[in-house]
């Protein structure tokens, strides 16, 4: 950079990443020149903490470093090599440079485009907070910081994406999360190679266990107090600048079927809307496949008063039972994708009327039978039950296997499939412990063996037993 003009050096390099703009401002000593792209930064902070201040220093014509500490810009940087500069100039940052002195610094002065805080609507609920994170890092850990003004949670930021350069930000509470799990995780986020970053749900495959499983290993959520209440339960939180939503960890199999919701009711109101969702599981994935394995192999176990009414649905049908699920189940997919890709007015309608029109008309056409229509309509409601998203999609998709196992072998099918994800299952880790948790491994204390679901683990209070001991 030459001492006589440091602005003349950098302009045909940073020239070539965006419309560069300038601005001299003349004082005792020189020139002080501020440098931006003017797309990036935001006039405001430029017009009234960045410009005002200079004006007033330049009769006294002060260094750079008197200078610095008195511009009201929350976030300031010694200016480095030119890869730094062009870093932070095409992040909206603004380059501050004197005419008679070596170096330079940068200010933060980046626009950001933000919303105000809003209801959730993935997690939507009746009882609790009715409100979400945005796509604001700050704002989402300001609203954590409301709910949890604890001196024991800390940050650890991570910059990820060779092109995006995306903030990542680690929550967790010292001394209450496992130390090797935050060591684990902060190994996984210091390691992960992307090229861009938009969302957190794209680092969930870098960052899993097991990212070749149909099961995920991390919750997603927009609801603060759910992420409040991880946290003081000894989980970590994964915050990504651009992102409303948070990823909550180690979550094992059974918290995937928690809701948020469950903590403002009664004890035995939570007990049983969580023994429901469990059902739920059962339905979605297994009523279909039992369909098709009592039609196709075992006759016996259909009830002697339901062989007629079953026949006379059949009577019409060309196809085997198979063939006749696997249908029905893809055409319930395809309204469902469907009805999530049209506008929300639009997508509510289209899913009603056509479920209504095509089922009516599979009917008549004699495609299908009515009861296959109700076992599969069951199963498609049952799967929209669990709480979470990506548990749900896994779900869905899990019935698809299960149906052809039973068409090839029955009921032996249908038990080799449930053997095969039971296994799975067993050998899946999150952050390097159990996914089936507390069912395996079996944890025996006081000759009780510790279910899934108890009076405790509904309790509203907070575990009293350090998080260590629970793992």
């Amino acid at each position: 950079m030459s001492e006589q003009d440091p602005f003349e050096p950098l302009r045909s390099v940073l020239e070539r990443h965006g419309q560069l703009q300038s601005r001299s401002i003349p004082n005792a000593q020189g020139t002080w020149i501020l440098m931006y792209y003017g797309d990036l930064a935001d006039s405001k902070i430029l017009q009234t903490q960045v410009i005002p201040p200079m004006q007033e220093k330049a009769p006294g014509g002060v260094s750079l470093e008197t200078l610095i500490r008195h511009l009201p810009v929350d976030q300031q940087e010694k200016a480095g090599d030119i890869d730094q500069v062009v870093k932070r100039l095409i992040s909206g940052w603004t380059l501050l440079l004197s005419r008679t002195e070596r170096g330079g610094y940068l200010l933060n002065t980046a626009l950001k485009i933000d919303r105000s805080a809003t209801s959730p609507e993935v997690e939507s609920q009746i009882m609790g907070p009715q409100v979400a994170l945005t796509e604001s890092l700050q704002t989402n850990i300001s609203l954590i910081r409301q709910y949890l003004p604890d001196t024991r949670l800390r940050y650890a930021s991570y910059q990820i994406g060779e092109s995006t350069h995306t903030e990542v930000m680690l929550l967790y509470m010292e001394g209450v999360a496992p130390a090797d799990e935050v060591s684990l995780m902060k190994d996984k986020l210091a390691n992960v190679k992307f090229k861009g970053i938009t969302d957190s749900s794209m680092l969930l495959e870098k960052i899993d266990d097991n990212p070749e499983s149909l099961f995920p290993q991390m919750i997603a959520s927009e609801r603060p107090d759910r992420i409040v209440l991880n946290l003081i339960e000894g989980r970590m939180v994964i915050l990504v600048d651009g992102s409303p939503f948070a990823l909550l960890g180690p979550s094992r199999f059974f918290d995937f079927f928690k809701s948020a919701e469950d903590r403002y009711l009664r004890t035995n109101m939570a007990l049983f809307l969580r023994l429901l969702r469990l059902a739920a599981i059962f339905i979605s994935v297994f009523f279909t496949p039992l369909y098709v394995a009592a039609l196709t192999y075992h006759y016996q176990l259909i009830p002697s008063n339901m062989l007629v009414p079953l026949a006379q649905s059949r009577s019409k049908v060309p196809f085997p039972p198979l063939m006749e699920a696997l249908l029905l189940e893809f055409i319930i997919e395809l309204l469902r994708e469907a009805g999530a890709r049209l506008p929300t007015k639009v997508g509510q309608t289209m899913g009603i009327v056509g479920g209504i029109v095509i089922g009516q008309a599979a009917v008549q056409a004699g495609f299908t039978s009515n009861i296959l229509i109700i076992i599969v309509a069951l199963a498609a409601l049952s799967s929209f039950i669990t709480p979470v998203y990506i548990m749900g999609a896994a779900i869905r998709i899990l019935r698809f296997p299960m149906l052809l196992l039973a068409g090839a072998w029955g009921a032996v099918g249908i038990m080799t499939g449930v053997s095969f994800v039971l296994i799975h299952l067993l050998r899946v880790k999150t952050i390097g412990q159990s996914y089936l948790y507390p069912l395996y491994p079996l944890q025996f204390g006081k000759k009780q063996l510790k279910l899934p679901i108890s009076r405790r683990s509904l309790s509203q209070d907070i575990y009293e037993e350090p998080a260590g001991d629970a793992r």
